[in-house]
Parts: C-alpha cells; structure tokens; sequence
C-alpha cells in the first residue's frame, strides 16, 4: 500500500509539472501571436518587447532578464522574510524566456498581413490563448512567475490587495514601456489598443474558463 500511495503521489506531481510548462507553453504562443499582430502586446510583455525594439535584444532574453531583475527586487521588498525557494523564480524565468523566443520564431515564420480583420482576430486569438496558458500554469500551484511574485511580495508588505497591486503593476509596466519608446524611438511601438484588450480581456477569459473547467483542473491535478 505505501509504494502504491507513493507512486499515485508521484503520479500526481508529474501531471501538475505537465500542465505548469504547458501553461507556459500556450501563455508564450499567445505573446507571440500579440506582437505579430503589432497592435500592443499585453502590460507584462511590454517591457521585454519594448526592449527588442529598442536594442535589438532576442525578446526572449529580454524576458528572462527582466525576471532576475524582479527576483532582486523582491529581495529588496521581502528582506529577510525573502525565502531561497523564490530563487526558483529564476531558472523558472529562464525557462519563460526561452519558450518566448521558440514560439516567437515559429508564430514569426506566418506570413504579415495588413488586413485589419487578421490582425484583430490574431489579437483575440493571443488574448484567449494567454488567458489558457495562466489558467494552467497557476492551477498547477508550482513557482510563481516573478511578475507574479513581485506582485505578492508588495501586497505582503503593504497590506494592499493584489488585485490592487496588479492593476499598479500593469500600469507601471505600461507606462515605462510607453516612454521608453516615446524617449527613444520617437513613437508609440510597444503600446497599443492591444494592450487594452489584453488587460480587459484576459481576466475576463480567465474567470469563464475557470468557471467551466475549474472543477475537472481541481480533480485531475489533487483527486
């Protein structure tokens, strides 16, 4: 009885592990599909894809980068209430960041278009996706991305809910991308009605999807 316990245990770790990195998986196709569409990525990815434009960078590394810099900041915020398993955040990040710059080049392999109606429908379709890729990632209840814990660390320490730390944080990723581009580029690049939709439209895709498939989330990864 105890090695069957142990291998159902063990059994069940592997599926949530499956579903965290395919969370990931579907959350980056979603960017990727957002800044094909170049109608404004979602606030998290605004700076990572501000950076690309600016410099160059591989918008995967950008990614990865911003997720260290995060991580120190929760150092900074946490103290010694910082705990060495949020570290995890890092190779977590790098893992992130990597699975952008993959589907980043397969989705860029599609051929541009200026039709409007694609280009809307491509900005839907990215918005869903998203919405999917965090329903997983976060029923799996592994390592948090760093956005996220940066987001938990704050609403820690300030007592102030995260739902209001998040809006905070969204606007503050927006409007650092937003000048930065305005400063440098001379133009709106990373900012757009996409990011609006995104903001909107995400949570609200969260909350149907977990409506309908919360329950059967919940069975297959605890029962």
């Amino acid at each position: 009885m105890k090695d069957t316990s142990n291998e159902k245990r063990q059994m069940r770790t592997g599926v949530r592990i499956f579903y965290y990195i395919f969370g990931f998986l579907i959350m980056t196709t979603g960017i990727a599909f957002s800044v094909k569409c170049d109608l404004g990525v979602s606030p998290v990815s605004s700076i990572p894809y501000a950076a690309q434009l600016i410099t160059n960078i591989d918008m995967g590394l950008a990614t990865t980068i911003m997720h260290v810099i995060l991580v120190l900041i929760q150092i900074l915020i946490l103290r010694k209430n910082f705990k060495l398993k949020n570290l995890l955040q890092i190779p977590v990040g790098i893992m992130f960041g990597a699975f952008t710059t993959l589907c980043n080049n397969l989705i860029f392999m599609l051929p541009d278009t200026n039709n409007m109606f694609i280009r809307i429908a491509m900005l839907l379709f990215s918005t869903i996706l998203v919405a999917i890729g965090i329903f997983l990632y976060i029923a799996a209840d592994l390592v948090p991305l760093a956005g996220e814990g940066t987001m938990l660390a704050t609403s820690q320490v300030t007592k102030i809910k995260f739902s209001t730390i998040k809006i905070i944080f969204d606007c503050t990723f927006v409007a650092i991308s937003f000048l930065t581009c305005i400063i440098v580029l001379k133009k709106i690049a990373s900012v757009g009605v996409g990011t609006l939709v995104a903001a909107i439209a995400v949570g609200l895709e969260i909350k149907v999807i977990t409506k309908f498939f919360g329950k059967a989330m919940e069975k297959a990864l605890y029962k």
